[in-house]
């Protein structure tokens, strides 16, 4: 696929990390096209839209000769464990191997976990040291004496610069200015960063931390959050480099003050610090389909509450991988009236990328639902509507798949309708649902 030995670090037989130092090697080459793989309102089963964007790269490579390659999301442990499963496909459309994929994978998800554990850490630590310390106190661990002297830090002066502050000898800052150097007075009560957990472990929703002797009766009610819930999983989904999410990760704001100010990151002096533990994490891994076609795997922010897509650094690697003939499909998650139009909204204005096609993926199953079948829920075996033919259902359905084309369609962009077969569907509910997507421009 046109990488350089140097450019790789193996990790295992399976999977790799590829440095972004390609981007600075190939910044000539034109990019390949791009294709968004969406999908219409899903049901709680999934309508295959990786299987779909696989299987349209194994079509594509192993079979017409074309280079192409597939972006997908990482899985979150929560929902693989949970009753919703795997994201690595399904049939022979699949990542391999399906455990690394869904798993562990190459500890971005870790990585993510750790910085976001460590920025909830050292709030927390803040808030006790404030509480239990005079200015004199802090300032002093702020700014100790090394070899006979006090020196200011890149980030320290940063934030004295915000504070309106233009001194740069620790020995000369006023007892004032001492005070609104060392207390950043977090309202507790505003903090909105949690703890995260790559789990399902819903007895941590609600706890009560500092409930230890040694942190002097400053407790509080907090929760903890899955892990690709973390704004550091968002954050990484839409950085261009290393330095770009340095200052991201520092723009991140925790909490506000008791004068109601924002309270970010780079406040609290971690920002080095994250993204040191994301500095591998921003490199995007390679892994394969079952028909040895090529894969990137990076970053998995839910569509519901971040934007629900693969990362930029992933497509534009890849864009200029496959080259000027080549194709490189990305998937967006949830329905094309979230993750899509946040796909269009958001991803696309971070990268600059625009997709040369939508293919649209639906499914009989789901149509029918939207069109007033009984509920699908998951674990439980499909009822009779699902396996029947019902013509009436399906075409009440496709108002919602006209829906999403029109959204489609709102970005300029053509849509390809991908129908997801399965063996209940009969022929002509097949050609209902083609014949509707046809007329409405798809």
């Amino acid at each position: 696929i046109g990488l350089l030995t140097e450019e790789i670090e193996i990790y295992g037989q399976t999977k790799a990390k590829v440095r972004l130092s390609l981007l600075e090697r190939l910044k000539y080459q034109p990019d390949g096209k791009y294709v968004l793989v969406a999908g219409i309102t899903p049901t709680p089963l999934g309508e295959g839209k990786s299987t779909v964007t696989i299987g349209l790269v194994q079509a594509l490579t192993a079979h017409l000769k074309i280079n192409s390659f597939a972006c997908l999301r990482q899985p979150s442990q929560g929902p693989t464990f949970g009753v919703k499963g795997g994201a690595a496909g399904g049939g022979y459309a699949q990542v391999i191997p399906m455990e690394e994929f869904n798993l562990h994978l190459t500890g971005d998800i870790h990585a993510i976990t750790a910085a976001n554990n460590l920025l909830a850490a050292a709030i927390d630590a803040r808030i006790l040291h404030e509480n239990t310390q005079s200015d004199k106190a802090l300032y002093n661990r702020l700014v100790p004496l090394v070899h006979g002297e006090r020196k200011f830090s890149a980030i320290q002066l940063a934030r004295m610069k915000r504070l309106g502050i233009t001194k740069m000898d620790p020995k000369t800052l006023t007892a004032d200015e001492i005070n609104k150097f060392v207390r950043l007075d977090i309202d507790t009560s505003t903090i909105t960063w949690q703890r995260v957990v790559d789990t399902n472990d819903r007895f941590l929703r609600k706890i009560t931390i500092g409930q230890a002797n040694t942190e002097k009766g400053f407790s509080r009610q907090t929760q903890f959050d899955i892990a690709v819930a973390s704004e550091i999983m968002a954050i990484l989904a839409l950085t261009s480099n290393l330095s770009d999410m340095k200052e991201r990760l520092g723009k991140i704001v925790v909490a506000n003050n008791t004068k109601g100010q924002p309270v970010t990151a780079e406040d609290l002096g971690v920002t080095g610090a994250l993204a040191v533990l994301m500095k591998d994490a921003i490199k995007p891994t390679l892994m394969q389909t079952l028909e040895g076609t090529p894969v990137f795997v990076h970053a998995g922010p839910f569509a519901n509450i971040a934007h629900g897509n693969s990362s930029v650094l992933a497509d534009k690697l890849a864009l200029k991988l496959v080259g000027k003939e080549g194709f490189v499909v990305t998937e967006a998650g949830f329905g094309a009236d979230i993750g899509m139009e946040k796909f269009f909204n958001i991803k696309c204005r971070a990268s600059g990328l625009i997709p040369s096609v939508v293919v649209l993926v639906a499914t009989v199953r789901a149509l029918k639902m939207h069109g007033g079948g009984p509920n699908v829920i998951a674990g439980v075996p499909l009822k009779k509507e699902y396996t029947e033919e019902n013509l009436k259902l399906v075409s009440d359905g496709c108002s919602n798949l006209l829906k999403q084309i029109q959204i489609t369609q709102q970005f300029g962009v053509p849509v390809v309708l991908a129908l997801n077969v399965f063996r209940t569907d009969s022929p002509a509910e097949i050609n209902l649902v083609c014949e509707i997507a046809k007329q409405s421009g798809a």
